[in-house]
């Protein structure tokens, strides 16, 4: 034998097995030496400050347009609903062998003013509903939050 080699254990044969090199055993099983496993810490921090990060992001977002709305003034304006539009969210989760599905629905509004400029606003549901295109009236909002909107009385309902 070599005296770099360095035996490891006897073979039910008889032959010994030989590693080559100074051998490290600690490893067990799992070889924690190996590249990918000494690389897999770095890859799980990275991966939760990313994750961390993304979220604190979205929270500071929330807060500085909130922010700005409410330093915004109200303003009340003549405009007219141009268009109308929803953006459906399916949401599915499988747990186990249980199968969960959720839908969440963004309900839109785009006003134009007497300038022609367009603003798109974000709404309820129930004031989605009463809103149609071409509607006429009062619209007050402050920064991008919705707030109201008063429709004219149209000629049909006065005249009756």
């Amino acid at each position: 034998m070599f005296e770099d080699e360095m035996i490891f254990e006897d073979d039910s044969s008889g032959d010994d097995i030989v590693f080559e090199g100074d051998a490290d055993l600690r490893g067990g099983a799992f070889f924690p030496d190996d590249a990918l496993f000494n690389g897999m810490p770095t890859f799980v921090m990275l991966f939760f400050v990313i994750v961390i990060g993304i979220f604190l992001f979205s929270i500071f977002k929330g807060i500085s347009t909130w922010s700005k709305n409410e330093q915004s003034p109200r303003l009340s304006v003549k405009a007219k609903i141009t268009g109308k539009r929803t953006n459906v969210h399916h949401h599915n989760s499988h747990a186990h062998e249980h199968h969960h599905s959720h839908t969440s629905t963004t309900y839109y509004v785009t006003f134009q003013f007497e300038s022609t400029d367009r603003s798109e606003f974000t709404v309820s549901g129930s004031q989605y509903g009463k809103l149609a295109e071409g509607d006429e009236g009062i619209l007050t909002f402050q920064g991008t939050r919705f707030l109201d909107f008063q429709r004219n009385p149209s000629k049909e309902h006065t005249d009756a």
